[in-house]
């Protein structure tokens, strides 16, 4: 097994994530385990201390598949907030959870539709709100 990046957030991202998690039914979504493990084990830092190299709730993140070299971009979001448009990802999917946190340079596996996985790296953070002075969104 691989080890786990270092994960970094907000305090006010915590505060959001556990008032979103205590609001809905044990066992709601997949993954929800694995959310709150995720949040148990970060760093976490008040919102103007944050990197502006790391994954936060409303961040646009372009990533790269390291068997492809193919690009895409995907917006962190909290799940009143996912569209039809598929360029949002809810906090709530598996890879939502698992990218919270996460900063440029980092990989993760992803589900591929239909099974398996492939590797995907975070290339660059385009939009993070606490880089562009947004902390109370």
């Amino acid at each position: 097994m691989t080890s786990r990046p270092q994960i970094v957030l907000t305090s006010q991202d915590l505060d959001r994530l556990e008032t979103l998690l205590e609001s809905l039914p044990a066992n709601a979504f997949p993954g929800s385990a694995d959310l709150r493990a995720e949040l148990d084990r970060a760093e976490i830092v008040e919102p103007e201390q944050i990197p502006p190299s790391v994954v936060t709730m409303n961040s646009t993140v372009r990533f790269s598949i390291d068997s492809s070299g193919e690009d895409f971009c995907l917006t962190l979001v909290y799940p009143k907030d996912v569209d039809g448009t598929g360029d949002k990802i809810s906090i709530l999917a598996p890879v939502g959870g698992a990218l919270l946190g996460l900063s440029t340079g980092d990989e993760i596996e992803w589900p591929r539709p239909g099974g398996g996985t492939i590797k995907v790296r975070i290339v660059e953070i385009v939009y993070q709100p606490e880089r562009e002075g947004k902390f109370y969104r």
